[in-house]
């Protein structure tokens, strides 16, 4: 039986943020000029899912893309704003679709993105369009958005390449 850490490390390992045809496209970035597989994500307009609207209550996904990067000799080091920073360790709510982890109704460990996926095979978003959630309290699987409230870890090395981890979560309003 496959654990939903080496599920999470597979996914991650097949290109985070990548569709299959950025993956096979020349590197060198997309039509915005942005390496590919960064950003947010890209949430279609004909997509039958609307985008998230913006909400006071909760972590803003324009927030926490404002990350930016440096490439070292091994990995990708995430250079994080102040604003983003001080979030680190507290409690906050944070919305956005949920790409399960488990073939379960409700969900323990799953990632929340920024946009809805569109492949069953690729992430929608950039490490900075995705938050890895452990929720103590289990939340229902759904197309809809979620809202989470829990402990932001703003990660600086994580193993998996992810740049935020909510934990002790809880679904919310």
């Amino acid at each position: 039986m496959t654990s939903r850490r080496s599920l999470l490390a597979t996914a991650l390992a097949l290109g985070v943020g990548r569709s299959w045809a950025q993956l096979s496209a020349p590197l060198g970035g997309g039509a915005s000029g942005a390496p590919l597989g960064s950003g947010p994500g890209f949430h279609s307009p004909d997509s039958p899912i609307p985008p998230l609207q913006e909400r006071e209550d909760v972590v803003s996904w324009k927030l926490l893309s404002s990350v930016t990067t440096k490439p070292e000799r091994t990995r990708i080091r995430p250079i994080f704003p102040a604003a983003v920073r001080a979030l680190d360790r507290q409690i906050v709510k944070v919305q956005g679709f949920m790409m399960p982890l488990d073939a379960a109704e409700r969900q323990h460990h799953f990632i929340l993105s920024s946009v809805p996926t569109t492949c069953s095979f690729c992430i929608p978003a950039g490490p900075e369009g995705l938050v890895e959630v452990r929720a103590a309290t289990p939340v229902r699987y759904g197309i809809e958005p979620v809202v989470v409230e829990g402990r932001l870890a703003v990660l600086d090395n994580d193993p998996y390449g992810l740049f935020y981890r909510l934990t002790e979560a809880r679904p919310a309003r």
